[in-house]
């Protein structure tokens, strides 16, 4: 396996904590957002403020790409508003899954937009991971051990992976010029600026957080943002949106599983879970294998 597929491997791991370490916390949904944005460009900021080559690179960006990094800074903050909102009110399988039904949207747009063509195989792949999704969703419907899942829950989650796609898209363009580092900076950034008015305005707060949340927060922003987003910016230099995009599918998997094992949120997955999960591992591989051997 070649560095780009490791590397979105690896992401996809660490972006599956998530959702434990959102459900771990007390605080407000949109604070949480909030933090974790900004302690992800917190962390960010020296590999580009402490290195001469990418402060240049930095100051170098064109007007019209800062404006798309900056638009795509928006999306990012909509992604994690609408999905850490709609893990309150839907179960973790549910919501991770439909967050993560964006190739649906971002394999016909790249296809079209970005001219990059789909192969019989890579529309097989993907319609299979739609199927299993399709398959995860009917499942978390009847789940019942929580009763979790609300139709306002799901809507969010939905909302929340329309503007993840946007956010791929996006990041599929600008990253064709920008290095990763000034690239994540700026859109961790934008990101972080947009929520302040958004947690302003539906009252949640953006200070006097308890210890425990800020560290989980922070811990967060490490293992899902650093290693998970900032990897998964990476790698869509080199590999196709919709490829891309179709290898998250292997979160709602592994968060599914993680939210079952821990033991304070304990969430026992359906057996459509099981039987989904399976199938869109088939999917993500099909999709995946073409390109890996072109």
């Amino acid at each position: 396996m070649n560095r780009p597929y490791a590397a979105i491997s690896v992401s996809i791991i660490a972006v599956s904590f998530a959702s434990i370490f959102i459900l771990s916390c007390e605080a407000d949904p949109l604070s949480i957002a909030f933090y974790r944005i900004l302690f992800t460009t917190a962390i960010v900021a020296p590999f580009v403020l402490l290195r001469k080559d990418s402060r240049r690179e930095l100051l170098a960006i064109p007007h019209s790409t800062l404006l798309v990094m900056i638009l795509i800074g928006l999306a990012l903050a909509a992604h994690f508003a609408l999905w850490i909102t709609s893990l309150s009110k839907t179960s973790v399988a549910s919501s991770v899954v439909l967050v993560t039904a964006h190739p649906v949207f971002v394999a016909p747009i790249s296809h079209y937009l970005l001219k990059e063509r789909l192969c019989r195989l890579n529309v097989i792949g993907i319609a299979i991971a739609v199927a299993g999704v399709v398959l995860l969703v009917t499942g978390d419907y009847g789940f019942s051990a929580f009763k979790l899942d609300t139709l306002e829950g799901n809507i969010l989650a939905m909302l929340g992976g329309l503007a993840a796609g946007l956010y791929i898209l996006g990041g599929r363009v600008a990253r064709k010029t920008v290095s990763v580092f000034p690239y994540s900076l700026v859109v961790y950034a934008a990101g972080t600026l947009t929520l302040i008015p958004i947690c302003l305005a539906f009252d949640a707060p953006l200070y006097g957080l308890s210890l425990e949340d800020y560290l989980i927060i922070l811990l967060m922003a490490v293992v899902s943002g650093l290693l998970g987003h900032t990897l998964y910016n990476w790698s869509l230099g080199y590999i196709r949106a919709s490829v891309a995009s179709v290898f998250l599918l292997g979160e709602p998997i592994m968060a599914s599983l993680l939210a079952y094992a821990i033991p304070w949120i304990h969430q026992q997955p359906s057996l459509f879970t099981l039987v989904g999960g399976a199938v869109i591992l088939l999917g993500i591989y099909l999709t995946a294998s073409k390109v890996t051997h072109q």
